[in-house]
């Protein structure tokens, strides 16, 4: 009785401190600790602390990236998209991932490598450290990452801010090691609650990701993406809607909920903006995506976008512009009930992203498959995957052909400007409630068009919001290596780009 109570604690210890302690002071768990917690348990946890609570999923992912590129608008208090300032709401992602994440990689890799397990679950624990540190350093810039989670194990307290361009060096070559040590399924079943240890799946996930991490460089650094591009198709992307990347919720009990579902359960406030719903035209995913919020009717013609920077009072803009106030917002379109379920998997990365990847390749001349071909397999997997991730009404191939006859049709004849604002148009329409990328392929290509609000109170003057600002405790507990970055990147500014958005 004595052992079982001593190991119920430990267990709660564990779950307990990486989901509150936020500080750099205790960035790992002991690893020499006689309760040692399974790999598979920790596994489980990190993936679903990488799906996101409603924290960080409601402050950064829909209040500011969601609105900030314009797939909602939100006429109340949601900050994205007349560019206000909220130190909570920004810090939100920054917080959660060092405060538990890098904290729970860490310990894992930590304890393959004291167990002597090199191989595939070492591949899979690499691959996920990427995708931790990809969504923070995209969202933030330079940020601690070759010192950081290392607390216990190294005594490192305050860890340097690496470059950005360093990280993504970096970031590409583990994956590439990663995948390689991927050689078996593994042991980890169930407790995988992406991919149930398939190493064809994982090895997939880790070159899509790749090429995702490739792609971000096309303006920083052309050469170096293109190789790394290249070097991600050929090891083997996903080829199908069943390599998704996202993270299983079961049945939605309390700890295993969808973040977004969870925000959707207590704030019902935003609406599609027209940015999104003018790209929707003959598209049937509008019919599955939306409804319309007063009577949730999902009729083509009751599905009408709001105008991003409208306010429940009038004001005159920092043009001189007159605003008018929002009005009766239930005639708008707002996200539609299937996609706001609480046991919905998380996605992280969609086979329909890797296609419309391949699209651009192939039009920049990097490789020779066929840019048409790559963009209608990308349109088709993102109609498809509808209602197997969310329970939509299915997409007839029938509705497809016909949006690839006409209102979807590749102009295969157009410029290579034009191809790309089409690939990438649909990059945007694929990746809705993906919106961490969504902001992050917004600003590397520039496509959809955006076109700023200009509400007096924004923080930024009017301008887009292009990342998010560091939190402020940093100044003080890291000053050093905190003025080091701002050195380095520019500005602690929600105006200053990253290191790849040129």
């Amino acid at each position: 009785m004595k052992k079982i109570l001593i190991t119920c604690l430990a267990l709660g210890f564990f779950f307990t401190s990486c989901e509150f302690d936020k500080g750099f002071e205790e960035m790992n768990v002991n690893p020499n600790s006689a309760a040692q917690v399974g790999v598979a348990t920790k596994i489980t946890k990190l993936q679903t602390d990488i799906s996101g609570s409603r924290y960080e999923n409601w402050r950064n992912s829909l209040i500011y990236n969601s609105t900030i590129v314009q797939h909602h608008a939100e006429n109340n208090w949601w900050a994205g998209d007349t560019y206000n300032r909220n130190d909570d709401w920004s810090f939100a992602q920054w917080n959660q991932a060092y405060g538990g994440m890098v904290k729970g990689v860490q310990d894992i890799i930590h304890q393959l490598e004291t167990e002597g397990d090199t191989g595939t679950h070492m591949g899979i624990a690499r691959i996920l450290r990427v995708f931790i540190f990809h969504r923070v350093t995209d969202l933030y810039g330079d940020c601690p990452y070759s010192e950081a989670g290392k607390g216990y194990i190294d005594g490192i307290l305050k860890p340097k801010y690496d470059k950005q361009q360093d990280i993504y060096m970096d970031m590409l070559k583990e994956l590439e090691e990663a995948v390689a040590q991927i050689s078996g399924d593994g042991a980890l079943g169930g407790a995988d609650v992406m991919f149930a240890g398939s190493a064809a799946k994982w090895k997939a996930f880790g070159n899509s990701m790749m090429l995702r991490l490739a792609m971000r460089l096309t303006a920083a650094d052309a050469a170096t993406a293109q190789a790394w591009a290249v070097k991600a198709i050929g090891g083997g992307t996903m080829t199908s809607n069943d390599h998704i990347a996202a993270v299983k919720h079961g049945d939605g009990s309390s700890g295993r909920r969808n973040g977004h579902g969870e925000v959707f359960l207590v704030d019902q406030g935003s609406r599609i903006s027209t940015t999104f719903m003018s790209r929707m035209t003959g598209d049937p995913r509008k019919t599955r995506l939306f409804m319309r919020a007063g009577d949730k009717s999902q009729a083509e013609a009751d599905l009408v976008g709001m105008v991003n920077g409208l306010k429940n009072d009038p004001y005159t803009d920092l043009d001189g512009n007159a605003i008018p106030a929002a009005g009766d917002t239930s005639v708008y379109a707002m996200v539609a009930t299937e996609l706001q379920s609480l046991t919905a998997p998380m996605v992280l990365q969609t086979y329909a992203e890797v296609e419309f990847l391949k699209a651009e390749a192939a039009i920049r001349g990097w490789i020779s498959t066929s840019d048409k071909d790559h963009y209608e397999a990308g349109v088709t997997a993102g109609m498809k995957m509808l209602e197997g991730i969310y329970g939509t009404a299915p997409i007839t191939d029938a509705e497809i052909s016909a949006f690839l006859a006409g209102d979807g049709a590749y102009k295969a004849g157009g410029t290579v400007a034009e191809r790309w604002e089409q690939v990438m148009d649909q990059y945007f329409i694929a990746t809705y409630l993906n919106e961490y990328e969504a902001f992050s392929n917004w600003r590397r290509s520039g496509f959809p068009t955006i076109t700023a609000t200009r509400h007096p109170n924004s923080y930024t003057g009017g301008k887009i919001m292009v990342r998010m600002i560091y939190p402020t405790a940093e100044s003080g507990s890291n000053a050093e290596n905190y003025a080091a970055a701002v050195a380095n990147q520019g500005a602690d500014s929600y105006t200053t780009p990253v290191w790849w958005d040129k």
